[in-house]
């Protein structure tokens, strides 16, 4: 039997074991797509903190609302100055800051972002408020300045399209690495290992087999939770360079396999391997920005977040599926995922045992 045949028998043969093993099936694709109904359903009950603001030239009404707000004006609202306009708003549309505003004669334009409905409805309260409060300073003659608002996104923007791929990677994340390492020490406690060592079937094949499940699977998940939310109770549209959240899911999946298999390589048994694993997946997931924006996050929690690869699959995905930047804007967060794997997979071998003593 040619290499081909046996990866494609060793391919088939995997990926029935797991449409056939129902509580896989459910906590690997059901589950998370449970998550995502939860969330369309009650995304917006949520709190806010300091907002960021970008001025751009010069802008008298915000200028004054700071400098007489005797320091109340700085504990619910950050101002810096910025001289380039476009470089502002890609920083409002990557979700960097909250808004940017500019003064053009009687009129204080605010350009937002729909990426967090309660951020961005602060900012248009707060300048509506700054504004009345500047009129009422010219008291006795008609109003002098307004506000025009104005979406940095396309109209059409929901909410949905920003938490389905946070929501996608804590599924991909917590698919990969449970599935590698829990597999990898069932094998050898069991004697898998040892038999297909034995077998005709080159070693490679075998885990090349496994890896190609994986990514399959992962392909099922990623349509599954895009046609969930485009259902119209949800309302996700697709746009631009959506297509590239694809090789962003392959990238992660095979990051989040190399971190399982080098927990199972270590592991000796599967209740170890089952609690490092939890200790390595539920952090991530909240510091990966799945369940919460990490802007509202502290600095130090901010930082830390980089450390794991779910955040740049999360960031990256978010790019081109509800940001709609473009193909360029993923790459750097592929090749991050791509060194996690590289990375991942070399330790891996090292501490490989084909038996558990």
């Amino acid at each position: 039997m040619s290499t081909y045949d046996s990866l494609k028998s060793l391919s088939r043969a995997m990926f029935l074991g797991f449409w056939r093993d129902r509580s896989a099936l459910f906590f690997t694709v059901l589950f998370p797509l449970m998550f995502l109904v939860i969330f369309g359903g009650v995304f917006g009950n949520q709190t806010t903190s300091k907002v960021k603001i970008l001025e751009v030239g010069q802008s008298s009404i915000i200028d004054r609302a700071v400098a007489g707000g005797s320091g109340e004006m700085g504990k619910i609202m950050q101002v810096e100055k910025s001289s380039d306009r476009a470089d502002a708003l890609r920083t409002v549309e990557k979700g960097d800051a909250d808004a940017v505003v500019e003064q053009q004669g009687d009129q204080l334009i605010v350009h937002y972002s729909a990426a967090d409905r309660v951020k961005s409805g602060t900012v248009r309260g707060l300048m509506n408020s700054i504004v009345q409060s500047a009129n009422i300073a010219a008291s006795g003659k008609p109003p002098a300045y307004r506000v025009t608002d104005r979406q940095v996104e396309d109209d059409s923007l929901k909410a949905i399209q920003f938490f389905t791929p946070s929501l996608l990677g804590w599924a991909l994340a917590s698919a990969g690495v449970f599935g590698a390492s829990q597999t990898l020490v069932s094998w050898r406690t069991k004697g898998i290992l040892r038999r297909l060592q034995l077998s005709p079937a080159p070693i490679p094949t075998v885990f090349a087999a496994r890896v190609a499940v994986s990514l399959v699977i992962a392909l099922v998940q990623f349509a599954l939770f895009v046609l969930v939310a485009q259902l119209p109770v949800f309302g996700l549209q697709l746009s631009g360079a959506w297509w590239m959240a694809i090789p962003m899911v392959l990238a992660g999946v095979l990051a989040f396999l190399s971190i399982g298999m080098l927990i199972g390589a270590w592991a000796k048994t599967q209740e170890t391997a089952q609690g490092v694993t939890q200790l390595v997946v539920l952090p991530m997931a909240f510091l990966g920005g799945s369940f919460f924006p990490l802007d509202a996050s502290p600095g130090w929690m901010r930082a830390l977040s980089y450390v794991f690869p779910l955040r740049y699959l999360n960031e990256g995905m978010l790019n081109v599926m509800g940001r709609g930047l473009g193909p360029a804007s993923a790459l750097p967060q592929i090749g991050v995922l791509l060194g996690v794997a590289v990375a991942g997979a070399l330790i891996a071998v090292r501490l490989f045992r084909w038996d558990s003593v």
